[in-house]
């Protein structure tokens, strides 16, 4: 089982913006003294909700940070970018760390962001395959060019390749983030993992996996090869430690609600259309009641229940949901110190 932390960099009520990005290094850089396997971060623009507008950039510092830990984003935005300038930097990332960067992409929402960046509503709702084709074909490249409906380009040369990391895999490892019937068809014909939502409980995640095994069938994929993919599925989620488990989940229903009311606020459709929000408290108190939220021992038992019921192995755990900078580093420094022992 492979264990690590998401981090956000969430601006909560009273913070400042340097104050969220400091703490998501040091979540980072604690993570890899606790023994956790990776750190996945998050990507937004123009919100509290986080305010890290670029993954690969902090992906970056991270990995020029650390030794050992892999890092990975979730997610970049590929609407809002070009996916060979993403590629790019995947590329360099990768054959620079030794093979420790995870390029995880995703189709974001309809938000501003579609505007600001020139992409249009267009690029969310109908131009994710062809960005993430045209992603795929930089990746595993010497040469690519392209006659798409939104990218067309000369055959031009792949500069780094990613196949040129000396001892080491061919490329990043590419993961995609599902919400949807459609999303996961798409990652199963194109044989990669999927990254599923902290929302989703372990019905829906064990549904999603057999649903992107019987596609990834249906695309002519072996058993073998099904296996070997999907050992890379991630599952993310909320983790707070406590001696007590009451007290676990007091520490993020005072803290997480005034941070999603903020954050989720502040998002703004590129287009109008009506948002359905959550409700904060509710929402935070679904996530404690999915995810490993409590002693030590029951969140060993939650980890594992989840691998039991979905099969999926790879965890990414929102540790900052206090809120504060000292509990952050605990709670990860907890989950590697008591937790993953538990584990085996």
């Amino acid at each position: 089982m492979r264990v690590g932390t998401f981090v956000l960099a969430a601006q909560f009520p009273g913070q400042g913006q340097g104050e969220a990005l400091h703490r998501a290094v040091r979540t980072a850089e604690v993570a890899e003294e606790a023994g956790l396997d990776s750190v996945w971060l998050a990507e937004h623009h123009f919100v509290p909700y986080g305010v890290c507008p670029s993954a690969v950039t902090l992906a970056a510092l991270l990995l020029g940070r650390t030794r050992r830990l892999r890092v990975g984003t979730a997610v970049s935005v590929l609407p809002t970018v070009h996916p060979v300038a993403l590629g790019e930097q995947a590329a360099l990332l990768h054959l620079t760390s030794g093979g420790r960067f995870t390029l995880g992409v995703g189709r974001g929402g309809p938000w501003v962001d579609l505007e600001v960046f020139g992409a249009g509503l267009a690029a969310y709702e109908g131009g994710f395959p062809e960005s993430l084709d045209l992603l795929l074909r930089w990746l595993g490249g010497s040469r690519v060019g392209a006659e798409g409906e939104r990218f067309a380009f000369r055959e031009v040369a792949v500069v780094p390749r990613a196949d040129e990391l000396i001892g080491g895999e061919s490329g990043p490892e590419v993961v995609v983030a599902c919400t949807s019937p459609k999303s996961v068809r798409l990652a199963a014909e194109r044989g990669l993992p999927m990254l599923l939502g902290m929302h989703c409980g372990d019905e829906d995640k064990a549904e999603m996996v057999a649903a992107w095994a019987r596609c990834a069938r249906e695309a002519g994929r072996d058993p073998d090869e099904i296996a070997r993919i999907g050992a890379g599925h991630v599952s993310a989620g909320v983790v707070q430690l406590a001696d007590r488990g009451p007290d676990a989940a007091e520490s993020l229903v005072k803290a997480m609600p005034g941070w999603l009311k903020q954050g989720l606020d502040a998002h703004v459709t590129v287009d109008g259309r009506h948002r359905a929000m959550r409700d904060p408290v509710a929402y935070t108190e679904l996530l404690c009641g999915l995810h490993p939220v409590g002693t030590p021992r029951l969140a060993a038992d939650r980890l594992a229940a989840t691998a039991e019921r979905t099969g999926i192995t790879r965890f990414a755990l929102l540790a900052e949901g206090s809120g504060d900078l000292a509990a952050t580093e605990e709670n990860v420094r907890r989950l590697g110190a008591e937790v993953l022992p538990l584990l085996g």
